[in-house]
């Protein structure tokens, strides 16, 4: 169903063969012991796929959702206290990843929706605005010249007018981090800028300013 059980599932065969029960799997995955974890992989997988499918109703989504849990759930180990049901504790595991899979596809569903207006108020502006509104599309033009990353939190901050804080939700960065790329990201621009549209560059451009 996904990479892990790809990965385990014939050690996790093997150590089913021994009938571990859950506390002797996770005992022995404390212990280093990747088998006895592909046991409790293969004992789990269709109860966390059924409970992220019902929260991202996207069974490709609800994958990569387990998969993402089962990583976790064996990076955290540690902190699975023995002697309590695995069950329980892998689902919370799998829901808090699924909800925040729904929330990250919301924000950026609802960021395109918001940028469609603008794009339409550009298109429909007075002739006084037309100026303006070529300025903007050489502007964008620049932008498309930069990576991902970059036209990402430029349009964030500047179409969107997001401060760096939500940006950083938006994105699944640290503040200090959307500040320093969105540095790096207007000074790219500025290059662009200078170099494909010097007209534009002598004027005050705020995207290029901190």
């Amino acid at each position: 169903m996904y990479q892990w059980r790809v990965d385990h599932v014939r050690a996790a065969e093997a150590a089913e063969d021994v009938r571990l029960s859950d506390e002797q799997a996770l005992r022995a995955s404390l212990d280093g012991d990747v088998q006895a974890f592909g046991v409790l992989v293969e004992r789990y997988q269709e109860v966390a796929f059924r409970a992220a499918y019902l929260v991202t109703r996207d069974a490709g989504a609800a994958e990569d959702v387990c998969q993402e849990a089962f990583l976790r759930a064996h990076g955290h180990l540690g902190r699975f206290r023995l002697g309590e049901p695995f069950r329980p504790w892998l689902l919370r595991i799998v829901t808090n990843q699924a909800k925040n899979h729904v929330r990250s596809r919301g924000r950026r569903e609802g960021l395109l929706a918001r940028l469609r207006p603008r794009a339409a108020e550009v298109a429909s502006g007075p002739e006084r605005e037309v100026e303006a509104a070529e300025r903007k599309e050489q502007v964008l033009e620049a932008m498309n010249r930069l990576s991902l990353e970059d036209r990402e939190v430029l349009y964030l901050r500047h179409f969107l007018d997001l401060p760096e804080r939500e940006i950083a939700e938006v994105i699944g960065k640290r503040p200090g981090t959307v500040k320093s790329r969105l540095s790096r990201a207007r000074g790219r621009l500025r290059t662009v800028i200078e170099e494909r549209y010097p007209a534009l560059a002598a004027e005050e451009m705020g995207m290029t300013d901190a």
